[in-house]
């Protein structure tokens, strides 16, 4: 059980490589293993073109709403295990991959971390510019705000295109 001192993350999850919906399942499921560690709200799942190629097989994305007593570079360590048991490799940025996991918001605080060479910093540096993250972001939290720019999720939703998104029925 979490103590009262929990912090509220959101993350980011995507697949567009083998089974997408039964990839991003697993990885909750993994996340859900941990007992410093309760998935309290999910959106639902959605689907969008691959960037910057469009030719790359289409990713569905989910967020995530956690409370979790990790720090967050212990979270990051944590959710790098499970892309990787789920499949990821090592390759180049923006290639298509089972699982993709990303640390949007971590307790509503601005961060810069590093991690053995890797530049991890949260907010997610692009989430206020992806209709894929903010979507099923706004779904979950329609009050969230943007820690970095004090913008709140219904002014940058209005900033982006959402041409290319559309939700998809949970079976």
């Amino acid at each position: 059980m979490l103590e009262k001192q929990a912090n509220t993350v959101f993350l980011g999850i995507g697949s567009n490589l083998g089974n997408k919906k039964n990839n991003i399942n697993k990885a909750k499921s993994f996340l859900q293993e941990k007992n410093n560690l309760m998935i309290e709200k999910s959106s639902n799942f959605y689907k969008t073109k691959s960037w910057p190629d469009p030719k790359k097989p289409e990713y569905l994305n989910i967020v995530l709403k956690i409370k979790t007593n990790l720090t967050p570079l212990n979270l990051f360590y944590f959710i790098k295990k499970i892309e990787k048991k789920l499949g990821r490799k090592i390759s180049e940025k923006n290639s298509p991959r089972e699982c993709d996991i990303d640390i949007l918001d971590y307790d509503h605080k601005c961060l810069k971390l590093d991690c053995e060479g890797d530049k991890i910093i949260i907010p997610h540096p692009r989430l206020h510019k992806r209709n894929f993250v903010l979507i099923p972001l706004y779904e979950i939290s329609k009050k969230w705000t943007h820690p970095k720019y004090k913008l709140n999720i219904s002014q940058l939703l209005k900033q982006i295109d959402t041409i290319d998104l559309r939700s998809i029925t949970v079976e």
